[in-house]
């Protein structure tokens, strides 16, 4: 291990910190802003009469519920809850609008064991405004639907009807069928008398959906939070660290809002025209939601008809990508696998890591293990770029006597020095950039690894030793403070990361073969430092992984450098290459030009 490689590894660190500095960067600015208008607010605003204002509001409730009455509805008809369920979702559904009401993902919990409901509110609403009357409209979510009995096909899957008519033959029904075992549900709008019923041939459609809060970490958890969307057939997203909104230039086949685990969308088997979202996050983090999203758009019909038949999906289910693979439109890039500079590690995920991890879990009980055996491989498939890189070490501290003559030699001439030093490392056949460059090409592996456990919801709830939730922080301690970078809790397995990690560095340290520069000393402390801040928030898989491949990395090293490199050979090996002839590129030639002309000025330049 030589300073080159050192670096090397200090590199990953720094790039590391930048990432999860530029991630937060966003969210902490907004609650800094969030929290200085709340107050400013909450100082001036006036104290509310509370009976008075209940009073008011009874008011408007009975005129918008007389004005809302249109020849689709009869006095006696009532709201009333239809429950539609299959083996992994339970959604009931109002007549009142005939939608969703509540959503409950019957497989997984929530971090306090209570149910993950994916959709629940008031927030929650699928709306738009049709002509009721003559010269005046109306909002389907308020309208009551009538409610035929749920019908059991054939194929299993299950339909439910919502079906609101009036004495003209115009008709609108909201069609839901829910099949085995799945998470997406279809949705149709069939419409008789669609010309009287709307206009410019097309339903301006309103989408709202409040994500809750699931996980244990809110500030994580909103971090990881996303509006996805396919435009023109390519994916993208927004993060939702502070309230924004977004103007779609392009006609949209799926909107969607993800956050940690889970998905709530909405598909169309063609296009959202003329679409705009805009999101808000609440100001104080102790609310049960992360983000409300609100999306508008139009959905165009086929021709011109009076009877038009719109088929739209909704998806309510987790953000794994094999089941979102599985529907065959893009939504499967919803799994954050890899973004940003690093977006090409998600063909790793997809291609291996995942492949691996789903072999292994079927095969292993225990995912802590799962773990261990996935960075075993890992480790053995990485080895022959660690055996390069101990191997080039080896070669340059063989030629350490030789580097410190001439450091001696031009000990005040540091350019002469280089120059030199470059040259004994060519006759010998070494490469100055042998250790760091092995280090550098680790960094996709590891970066893939940091996508891939921060979102795969298979870790989820699963324990191991003292972490109880694997897809989480795994907390030893609770600090009665927040510590500046580091957070308010013990992890435990980040400790042993840190520690795995700095016996690394000062072993490298021992066996560098260039340590004169006093600023090395402390450059094994440096990245274990970094770690300490940035893993500490983050899933309990990856800083069990990064304990594991620690210690399989030392073990590896000790191997290899005690046992496997052999020093006589490499210093036969050297001489040999001394006796060939020094091949040099037509760019090392111009270099090696340039710094001779230097050299050649300088020294003119001291006889002057």
């Amino acid at each position: 291990m030589d300073r080159n490689t050192l670096i090397g590894f200090v590199l990953i660190g720094a790039l590391l910190i930048a990432m999860f500095a530029i991630n937060s960067k966003n969210r902490l600015a907004y609650e800094a802003e969030q929290k200085r208008i709340t107050d400013s607010i909450a100082a001036m605003k006036p104290k509310t009469d509370t009976a008075a204002l209940q009073s008011d509001l009874a008011k408007v409730d009975s005129i918008k519920l007389n004005d809302n009455k249109t020849s689709f509805q009869t006095p006696d008809q009532h709201e009333q809850k239809v429950i539609l369920e299959n083996d992994v979702l339970k959604i009931t559904f109002t007549n009142k609008g005939a939608q969703p009401e509540l959503v409950e993902l019957k497989k997984f919990k929530k971090y306090d064991g209570s149910p993950v409901y994916i959709q629940k509110g008031e927030f929650n609403k699928i709306n738009y405004r049709f002509n009721a009357e003559q010269n005046r409209s109306a909002e389907i979510k308020d309208l009551i639907f009538g409610c035929n009995p749920l019908v059991t096909n054939v194929d299993q899957s299950k339909t439910l009807n919502f079906i609101a008519a009036d004495s003209m033959g115009r008709k609108i029904t909201h069609s839901y069928t829910i099949r085995p075992d799945d998470y997406m549900v279809d949705f149709k709008i069939d419409i008789a008398g669609a010309d009287k019923l709307f206009t410019q041939n097309a339903i301006n459609f309103q989408w709202q959906t409040e994500v809750e809060n699931i996980e244990k970490d809110h500030a994580y958890e909103l971090t990881q939070t996303h509006i996805c969307f396919l435009e023109n057939n390519k994916y993208d997203f927004e993060y939702t660290g502070s309230n924004s909104n977004k103007t779609f230039s392009n006609d949209i086949n799926w909107i969607g809002v993800k956050q940690q685990f889970f998905i709530n969308a909405l598909v169309t088997n063609s296009k959202f025209t003329n679409v705009s979202t805009n999101w808000v996050i609440p100001a104080d983090s102790s609310n049960h939601y992360l983000t409300q999203v609100a999306t508008t758009g139009q959905l165009k019909f086929a021709g011109i008809s009076s009877n038009q038949s719109v088929p739209l999906k909704l998806y309510y289910g987790p953000s794994d990508y094999n089941i979102l693979k599985k529907y065959n439109n893009q939504m499967e890039n919803i799994v954050p696998l890899g973004s940003g500079i690093f977006s090409f590690v998600k063909y790793i995920n997809r291609y291996f890591l995942l492949p691996a991890f789903d072999f292994l879990q079927n095969q292993i009980a225990s995912m802590g293990i799962v773990i261990f055996l996935l960075t075993l491989l890992i480790r053995l498939i990485t080895s022959p770029i660690l055996y390069k890189s101990y191997l080039s070490g080896a070669k340059m501290k063989v030629l350490k006597p030789e580097v410190d003559a001439l450091r001696e030699k031009y000990k005040d001439d540091q350019q002469t020095f280089g120059m030199e030093q470059m040259k004994l490392w060519r006759s010998a056949g070494v490469s100055p950039l042998g250790g760091c460059l092995p280090a550098l090409l680790q960094i996709p592996i590891f970066m893939s690894l940091y996508y891939f456990f921060q979102s795969n919801i298979g870790l989820r709830g699963k324990e191991f030793l003292w972490a109880h939730d694997l897809a989480a922080y795994d907390s030893i301690a609770k600090i009665p403070f927040t510590i500046p970078f580091y957070g308010d809790h013990v992890s435990l397995f980040t400790l042993t990361a840190v520690l795995t990690s700095l016996i690394i560095s000062l072993y490298s340290m021992n066996n560098m073969q260039d340590n004169s520069n006093p600023m090395m000393k402390y450059m094994p402390y440096i990245f274990p430092v970094m770690l300490l801040g940035v893993f500490n928030k983050l899933p309990s898989a990856l800083t069990w992984y990064y304990t594991v491949s620690n210690t399989i990395t030392l073990i590896l090293q000790i191997i290899i450098q005690k046992y496997i490199i052999d020093h006589d050979k490499i210093m036969a090996q050297i001489t040999e290459n001394r006796k060939r002839p020094v091949k040099k590129s037509k760019m090392q030639e111009r270099i090696d030009a340039m710094q001779e002309s230097q050299r050649k000025l300088k020294e003119l330049n001291k006889k002057g």
